[in-house]
């Protein structure tokens, strides 16, 4: 079986109890997360060897982040650890009206200040390298390793799939909006998961924003490699009621999906990670384009259900979703 190595931050995550806001009682629920670890979780449930790469504080914190995707069935041997900081992530979950918010915390940790990786090793017997635009907005260093894994991956014949995953708040704090290494990690990229904001940001063209279409057509035509570019539609009637649907472009086409009505979320974090496994788990199945899209749809509306930032669920429970029919199953 080939390797999907995924690669990017492990944190901890602090959240408010449901309906209050942070530090509104003296207490916090805690769990592990992070864009390419909670892919690699799926993709490990979904029956996958998966792989993370990634640096973590050698204490109790990192050993037992380490710990959690290892529970998960994730490969974690390629985790390094070092002295220092967990990267956190503070969270206030939405209701009603009032939408979440997340604060980061995450500058100077360990993952934040290591950028040596052996990536001719680590990509031995890999099909795929999944990665993310958050990666490069911790910091420089790890600007510099996300930049050397996709080129290395590209060296070694490797797919890469890259998810924008755009996060303004730590762009700011490098004082960039991030376009430029953002553009050079699409121009690595198979498959991207992007919409038509982010293809507008890394091609420094505004108009494009508001036009899927014509922002896909133009993301095929600056990058050469790039050959599917996937992405969520959202609708939100409330914080906690949505629609979601999904569309596939390639060089010959586009796919689109049936809306999910999503009343009641439990979760809205993870849900893109949820979608980008899903689609991947397809693809590296051998599965069509079309069959993909669902199946990464399923995926992501599912993923509204469960607390938590994995979504650990097979690809039997994926498809009952999107077979619908919500009797209890005995």
């Amino acid at each position: 079986m080939n390797t999907i190595v995924c690669f990017g931050e492990i944190l901890l995550r602090l959240s408010a109890p449901a309906g209050e806001l942070l530090l509104q009682s003296p207490m916090v629920d805690t769990c592990i997360g992070g864009a390419e670890a909670n892919v690699a979780v799926s993709l490990a449930h979904f029956g996958h060897d998966a792989r993370v790469v990634s640096a973590l504080p050698d204490n109790a914190l990192g050993h037992a982040a380490r710990n959690a995707l290892r529970a998960q069935g994730v490969d974690t041997r390629a985790i390094q650890f070092h002295p220092g900081r967990m990267g956190l992530y503070f969270l206030t979950p939405g209701a009603v009206l009032r939408p979440s918010e997340i604060i980061y915390d995450r500058a100077a940790s360990v993952f934040a200040q290591n950028e040596a990786y052996d990536w001719p090793a680590l990509l031995a017997g890999a099909s795929w390298l999944h990665v993310s635009g958050i990666t490069p907005a911790v910091g420089p260093q790890t600007s510099a390793a996300v930049l050397a894994a996709v080129r290395a991956a590209r060296s070694a014949g490797v797919r890469v799939s890259f998810d924008g995953n755009y996060r303004a708040s730590l762009w700011a704090l490098q004082g960039s909006d991030g376009a430029d290494v953002l553009k050079e990690l699409l121009s690595h990229a198979d498959l991207a998961f992007a919409d038509q904001r982010d293809i507008a940001l890394v091609l420094r063209r505004p108009e494009l924003a508001k036009d899927r279409a014509a922002a896909m057509q133009a993301a095929f035509a600056a990058f050469p490699q790039l050959q599917r570019v996937a992405a969520t539609i959202r609708t939100q009637h409330s914080v906690d009621h949505h629609e979601i649907k999904a569309t596939l472009y390639t060089r010959s086409g586009m796919f689109d999906t049936g809306s999910y009505s999503l009343p009641g979320i439990v979760e809205r974090i993870g849900t893109g990670d949820a979608f980008a496994s899903g689609v991947l788990h397809g693809l590296e199945s051998g599965w069509d384009d079309a069959a993909a899209l669902e199946f990464g749809v399923a995926a992501a509306a599912l993923k509204h259900s469960l607390a938590g930032d994995f979504l650990a669920v097979s690809e039997a429970q994926v498809k009952a979703v999107a077979a619908g029919g919500l009797d209890v199953r005995r």
